[in-house]
């Protein structure tokens, strides 16, 4: 991989990480198109790599956020009449909601990195998921904000994020659309999708980390492509905090519907290969 190639996935990753159009399907579409082996275990690494990037904006645009929750939490450890605070309790959530992706991530890793590694897949995901996406917003009332959240909440959407898994599906998209469907408002089911990535994008990161070592890659490229993702979401992560206090993210279902149609049709009639 040379330098221009990473600065293009950087921007495909920072672009399409935190929005619900699937930032690995969109890699692995972008992979494809410059030649390179989306099945290679150093591409699949660097995928997972330049995520931390991403995860990096999300921290530093919460930061003030995500030291407050942290503070509450260990508060609540030591003094029981702040359990019931929302920072502690948003601690707690995130911690909860984090597990099922571990285990789901762990035990299925090389299901990931193997056969999901497929077009077919990414096409597949983009539209099935689409559906579910209009399903949320018709039938989420968005009653309930930050303040009424539950480890309940936490719990099922945890789950949710497994299914993005598969790509196509989209993390946000998938996290984002339970949370309309728990009856939470767009702004907090997004808050909760953005903390909810953190603990699970470093760790698969940090885990696919050692693979780059080694593997053609290179550090250099995986460290720009790193840089630009991070660049890239930051500004991606204000604007969908802005678009979607005041729009459905319905808007978003053509453009997925249009790409993952596109893309079945071009793997049916033989012009690209799904690997």
């Amino acid at each position: 991989m040379n330098y221009l190639e990473a600065v293009i996935l950087g921007v495909v990753e920072g672009l399409t990480e935190f929005l619900p159009v699937s930032s690995t399907g969109h890699l692995t579409i972008a992979e494809k198109m410059l030649g390179l082996e989306i099945d290679d275990e150093g591409v699949t690494a660097f995928t997972a790599v330049i995520q931390m990037g991403a995860i990096a904006a999300v921290i530093v645009y919460f930061f003030k956020d995500i030291v407050q929750i942290v503070a509450g939490w260990f508060r609540g450890l030591v003094k029981p009449e702040l359990r019931g605070t929302l920072d502690h309790r948003m601690g707690w959530y995130v911690i909860v909601g984090s597990i099922p992706i571990g285990i789901v991530g762990f035990l299925a890793k090389d299901v990931v990195s193997g056969p999901l590694r497929s077009l077919w897949w990414v096409g597949i995901g983009l539209v099935v998921w689409s559906g579910v996406m209009v399903f949320a917003e018709r039938v989420g009332r968005q009653t309930r904000g930050e303040k009424r959240l539950s480890m309940r909440d936490a719990i099922v959407i945890g789950l949710a994020q497994c299914i993005a898994l598969i790509p196509g599906v989209s993390r946000s998209g998938a996290t984002i659309s339970t949370g309309l469907m728990l009856n939470l408002d767009r702004v907090t089911a997004t808050r909760l999708s953005f903390f909810l990535s953190i603990p699970a994008l470093t760790a698969a990161g940090l885990y696919e980390l050692k693979d780059i070592p080694g593997s053609g890659i290179g550090l250099g490229p995986t460290l720009v492509g790193t840089l630009v993702s991070f660049v890239v979401a930051y500004a991606a992560v204000a604007w969908l905090l802005k678009f979607v206090a005041h729009h459905s993210i319905v808007a978003f279902v053509p453009y997925r519907v249009v790409l993952g149609g596109l893309l079945l049709v071009l793997l049916a009639s033989g012009v690209i290969t799904a690997t």
